[in-house]
């Protein structure tokens, strides 16, 4: 049968070629009267999941499992990952040796980058986590509205917002909750400005 890939659902900037081997992910199937039409995707975050299982032999097996996923399609995915064996170091198996499992999906991605990080029941922990590359200082959140506030080192404020707002916006989609970033100097200034109030 055959199967329909649409513009929009290619990684954005990639060549197809004509007898090109090409994984995708059936995003859909419709059985109508005219037959079946199976409808497929490149850009699904789903699809990112399933090249991890076919990479990682742990998250096929079900001792890693991937608890969310947040991606630009053609720039940047962030997977969030738990180890259900505490022999099994999470990230670690994802990476594979000397990288070598996360390469072949980068590859298959045409690039695209792959943040890899630690999930955790303890929401502070995970957005945290989420944020990497960046280092965090200090997460507050409001478990009532779902949002953070996070404090970051004047230096790593660009790092953690990333370019035009790529990094926090993965990290919010990836964690489920508002995350309002702040440098540590920006922080001290409301705080002082709360004080002579």
């Amino acid at each position: 049968t055959g199967a329909f890939l649409a513009s929009n659902q290619q990684i954005p900037g990639e060549k197809l070629n004509e007898g090109q081997h090409l994984k995708v992910y059936v995003s859909d199937v419709d059985r109508g009267t005219k037959g079946t039409h199976i409808v497929v995707s490149r850009t699904e975050p789903s699809f990112v999941k399933r090249l991890f299982e076919l990479e990682v032999p742990e998250i096929y097996e079900g001792v890693v499992e991937i608890k969310s996923i947040s991606r630009e399609a053609g720039s940047r995915s962030k997977i969030a990952v738990v180890s259900h064996d505490e022999n099994v170091d999470p990230m670690g198996a994802c990476v594979g040796p000397k990288g070598a499992r996360v390469q072949n999906i980068v590859n298959e991605l045409k690039g695209e980058k792959i943040d890899i990080i630690k999930w955790s029941k303890n929401p502070e922990e995970f957005i945290e986590n989420s944020l990497s590359p960046a280092k965090v200082l200090s997460v507050t959140v409001d478990e009532d509205k779902k949002s953070a506030k996070v404090i970051v080192d004047d230096s790593q404020l660009s790092l953690a917002i990333g370019k035009e707002g790529q990094n926090v916006r993965l990290a919010a989609k990836l964690t489920n909750w508002k995350i309002d970033i702040k440098s540590k100097s920006q922080a001290e200034a409301e705080a002082t400005e709360i004080v002579e109030e």
